[in-house]
């Protein structure tokens, strides 16, 4: 088991324990806490259960002269630790994975953990902006906001900590903003925007761009086109990308740095008898290709099935009702960490709860999840 790799990449978590009340290591309660999230813990008795039931062969690697601590012992730490450097400590883990993985796709977007309010102390529900690498499936940090409407500050800090260089950003309407895209630029990445009425005068233009375009039926324009088909259970989807350069709007070029293209996707859904269509515009600092900006947009809705539904289906996340100090950032941070070694082992083809159930029955197979770190 590496211990030692996942531990050097946490040093600088401090104990937040006088010296005289630190019975168990702190080393040994962050371990033992990964553990027991890969192998679908969810309460902090659950962890304190699977240190209990794998004490002998925990011993083989962790210290443990007090034995396993108690659930309150875990709870009171995870109150406690600074999430500022916990997180810090995991974008770092993260970034080292991140460097085999240029020209990856990372979409940001947030969650709200429902159960995690405390209406007893006045605290609302936590919610997280999150960085997720949609290729290789690592979520590649978090960063904390008060609200839905706080989003913006948080994706700002968040891009601040994790390394977009030769990447791809995507990220839906609330983060199309001059700030975010200029951050990205500076940052050596590349931007995919979603533009909706947030940003009324650009989406209005795009909106009137495109309506131009079709009535002259693309005659003597320079554009890029795309349309993909695909389906499942009765629906049938067909989106058509189509990509104007920047050429059509230079005007905005003074106002969004790197600026490249714009983007029109028309998704036809078919259900039954039921058919629907919708518009959806973007802007970007990629080059005019249909193709590739049709995979980033699609790409983006990778964080919703991928870490968003896993989180709550998997880890029970929307469930939780981890809730004191610190506790609900920290946990969601760890079941994140969780979740990407687990999705990082491939010699076993079963989904997440196979693989939880997997690691938690056969530690020889924990330890193959565990060689990620």
């Amino acid at each position: 088991m590496n211990i030692d790799g996942f531990l050097n990449y946490f040093d600088e978590v401090k104990d937040p324990r006088i010296d005289r009340s630190k019975k168990h290591l702190l080393s040994d309660i962050l371990v033992i806490s990964v553990l027991s999230f890969i192998c679908g813990a969810e309460t902090w008795n659950d962890i304190e259960d699977f240190g209990n039931a794998n004490i002998d062969w925990l011993q083989e690697h962790l210290e443990l002269n007090e034995g396993i601590p108690s659930h309150d012992t875990f709870a009171r730490i995870f109150a406690r630790i600074n999430p500022k450097l916990f997180q810090e400590c995991f974008v770092r883990l993260m970034r080292s994975w991140m460097d085999q993985t240029d020209g990856e796709l990372i979409a940001i977007d947030g969650k709200t953990l429902r159960r995690s309010h405390d209406r007893k102390n006045g605290q609302g529900p936590l919610h997280l902006v999150s960085a997720w690498a949609t290729k290789n499936r690592l979520s590649l940090g978090q960063m904390r906001t008060k609200n839905k409407s706080n989003e913006i500050s948080a994706m700002k800090e968040l891009l601040s900590l994790i390394d977009v260089k030769d990447c791809t950003v995507t990220i839906d309407a609330m983060g199309c903003q001059r700030e975010i895209a200029k951050q990205i630029k500076a940052s050596g990445g590349d931007y995919v925007l979603a533009v909706k009425g947030n940003q009324g005068n650009l989406y209005t233009g795009l909106i009137r761009l495109f309506e131009q375009a079709k009535e002259l039926k693309y005659k003597a324009m320079v554009f890029s086109k795309k349309e993909t088909v695909d389906g499942d259970h009765g629906r049938i989807e067909t989106r058509n990308y189509t990509v104007l350069p920047l050429m059509y709007k230079f005007e905005y070029k003074k106002y969004w740095l790197g600026l490249e293209c714009f983007i029109k996707v028309e998704s036809k859904r078919e259900v039954g008898e039921r058919v629907s269509i919708e518009s959806r515009y973007y802007i970007s600092s990629l080059k005019a290709d249909a193709e590739k900006l049709g995979e980033a947009i699609r790409g983006h809705w990778r964080i919703e099935n991928s870490l968003h539904w896993c989180l709550d289906v998997v880890f029970h996340e929307d469930n939780s009702r981890i809730r004191t100090g610190h506790a609900p950032e920290n946990i969601a941070l760890l079941r994140r960490f969780a979740l990407s070694l687990l999705g990082a082992e491939k010699t076993f083809k079963g989904g997440l709860r196979r693989k939880q159930r997997k690691a938690l029955m056969d530690k020889t197979y924990l330890n193959l999840v565990l060689a990620g770190i």
